[in-house]
């Protein structure tokens, strides 16, 4: 399948790219998690168990464990505080 990720904030400072396409054959959102980690370096420290990052598909946010539907927006981002 495939997806358009978003990136925002400091992970898309950190990772250097705002957004790319993706050729996925995952299932949820965790799967797309675990594959980004396993690019290493950055990618793994920012997206490690224990960092605060959301997901959100097509502009909703969900759980890891959310299925991913073809060509859906999947947008990763660190949480939003206000004030």
């Amino acid at each position: 399948m495939k997806l358009r990720v978003l990136y925002f904030a400091r992970l898309r400072e950190h990772f250097g790219v705002a957004e790319e396409t993706l050729d996925f054959a995952g299932a949820t959102a965790a799967d797309l998690v675990a594959l980004l980690q396993a690019r290493g370096g950055v990618w793994a420290e920012e997206l490690a168990a224990g960092r605060a990052f959301r997901v959100a598909v097509n502009q909703d946010i969900v759980t890891l464990d959310a299925a991913l539907p073809d060509h859906a927006e999947v947008a990763i981002f660190p949480p939003v505080t206000g004030g």
